[in-house]
């Protein structure tokens, strides 16, 4: 049995897995925010109720993180999820555990998971899209992950969006920095931004919602972020030229963005036409859980 975690900043997805990939055992929970030791709890509380119901112990843990293990210091770095910033989660687990752990970010988690039996099975070049509480991205090339010498392979999320207007607002991002991808592409963003315009402090689901009832400030809202979107992978397609682009996380669930992203992101795309295939994920949002377990 194999036991995956998707640590995430809005929730904490455990399943366990046969040696077949079947799922034995799925356990969701809200992730203590702004907690490390209640997060910690949390995670090795989800394993022992894995190995409790299925009467087995794993034969391995992986744990997809909003962020990267520093290889210089065993860190974690680059977690949009800050409370897991300079801690060493790894260790911290793996001393309560007797199963060998394994830390992966979660963008590849979910990368991995749909280039090797997803909606990207088969493709040579895969790249993965969380746009949820943050924005990562994750390379798979011929089903292994790129993860880089920095361990930041993928991450588009703190480059800057890329071809602003004057109508863009550079938001502050949590990196320090301002105008980030992920200030305009995750969905905290997308809802700082119409807040920003509006003054209403809607959820990103209720911005969609009234975008779907004909609302015109939300359509163009939405429509703003489509833009968004293929001109941020526009950028990817020109460095890393994907057979195939699959969308995770919350935001992903919004089923106009794979008619119009495509429509639009020729205009960026340095090619006179654009071979990239846009795709939802074909195990949801439980992609990235079934990654970890595969590490």
């Amino acid at each position: 049995m194999r036991i995956g975690i998707d640590l995430g900043g809005t929730k904490i997805e455990a399943v366990a897995l046969d040696e077949k990939g079947a799922v034995i055992f799925k356990q969701r929970m809200d992730t203590p925010k702004g907690d490390y030791a209640k997060t910690l709890a949390a995670l090795i509380d989800l394993v022992k109720q894995a190995e409790q119901a299925t009467q087995q112990t794993a034969r391995s843990i992986g744990i997809g993180i909003p962020g990267a293990v520093s290889k210089k210091t065993g860190l974690i770095k680059n977690a949009n999820s800050t409370w897991l910033i300079g801690q060493d989660l790894q260790g911290d687990i793996q001393s309560q555990l007797s199963s060998p752990v394994k830390l992966a970010n979660d963008a590849n988690c979910f990368a991995l998971s749909e280039a090797s039996d997803g909606a990207a099975a088969g493709a040579e070049v895969v790249f993965g899209v969380i746009i949820g509480t943050g924005c990562g991205g994750g390379l798979v090339v011929n089903g292994k992950i790129l993860n880089g010498i920095n361990a930041i392979g993928g991450e588009w999320g703190h480059n800057p969006l890329p071809w602003q207007t004057q109508q863009d607002v550079a938001m502050p991002c949590y990196c320090g920095l301002q105008g980030c991808t992920e200030t305009f592409l995750s969905g905290s963003g997308f809802q700082a931004h119409y807040h920003h315009k509006t003054h209403q402090a809607l959820s990103a689901q209720q911005i969609v919602a009234l975008a779907q009832k004909g609302d015109a400030t939300a359509q163009q809202h939405l429509e703003n972020y489509c833009v968004w979107l293929a001109k941020g992978l526009a950028s990817v397609i020109n460095i890393v030229d994907p057979d195939i682009i699959v969308l995770g996380g919350g935001m992903s669930n919004i089923d106009y963005l794979y008619q119009r992203v495509p429509e639009l992101w020729q205009a960026w795309v340095f090619s006179d036409v654009v071979e990239t295939v846009l795709k939802p994920p074909k195990w949801g949002d439980s992609s990235g859980v079934r990654g970890a377990a595969w590490l």
